[in-house]
């Protein structure tokens, strides 16, 4: 299946979900609420349906699982080998303050890890996208693309910009070195910023959803670098019964 992937393609998918997306962005829009009170839009539902029935008709055989699909029972999809994980729109509240920081996110998962990730922040008009051993990139440009080659006197953090916890925060000012420069930004791009250098670390000691990492993780791992579970320090895994990822660093 990895073989079969037209990394480019997937890019094609999102851009067209983005153009759609910002159709909606650059007008007024309703505002729905959940049954967990994460806000919904007319783009989100918009971009989910460009991106799941595209996938649908290249890679048939392939399941999807989408932030705003019904959730396949875990008896059926525990035994996926190759399957779509998408967050139509990461950031809906940063799409909803027009701050521009949201993504389409669209990884493809290998049992239990991301293999391919395509994130693109149309607001930005910037594209991030890898597949294992082919590679990651940001605008066609090879990640990463600087290395803090001095981490002991200074390192940048990235962090939530809705989402920042307390336990967060304890996190990164207990950081060992001299300087510590925080930035805040919204969705998927931070573990992006980690993938491409312009950010060392990333802690999410906060909840997230699978298909809020999914994607980005894939990036972050094709350039060279890892999202680890808080407590355990492995990798972040995917498909599993409970789909709320546990708390993690990206570094």
């Amino acid at each position: 299946m990895i073989e079969k992937i037209d990394i480019k393609q997937i890019c094609k998918i999102a851009k067209a979900a983005g153009v759609e997306i910002m159709k909606i962005y650059e007008k007024d829009f309703d505002v729905e609420y959940k049954e967990d009170s994460s806000p919904l839009t007319q783009a989100d539902l918009k971009a989910n349906r460009i991106i799941c029935d595209t996938l649908t008709s290249l890679y048939p055989d392939t399941p999807i699982m989408s932030e705003e699909n019904k959730q396949t029972d875990y008896e059926i999809r525990k035994n996926w080998e190759y399957y779509w994980c998408i967050d139509p729109i990461d950031g809906t509240k940063e799409f909803i303050k027009k701050n521009g920081q949201f993504t389409i996110n669209i990884a493809l998962i290998y049992k239990n890890t991301p293999v391919a990730g395509v994130v693109y922040a149309p607001a930005l008009d910037d594209i991030y996208y890898a597949q294992k051993n082919k590679g990651a990139f940001k605008n066609d440009q090879p990640l990463p693309m600087t290395i803090n080659m001095r981490p002991k006197e200074k390192l940048k953090v990235v962090a939530s910009k809705s989402h920042l916890s307390g336990e967060t925060q304890k996190f990164i000012d207990d950081l060992e070195t001299n300087e510590i420069e925080q930035v805040s930004i919204g969705s998927s791009l931070k573990l992006c910023m980690v993938a491409e250098g312009s950010a060392d670390i990333y802690p999410r000691l906060a909840p997230t959803m699978e298909w809020d990492t999914a994607a980005a993780d894939a990036i972050v791992r094709e350039a060279g670098k890892m999202t680890y579970q808080f407590d355990s320090k492995d990798p972040v895994v995917y498909n599993k019964q409970d789909l709320l990822n546990p708390w993690f660093v990206v570094k």
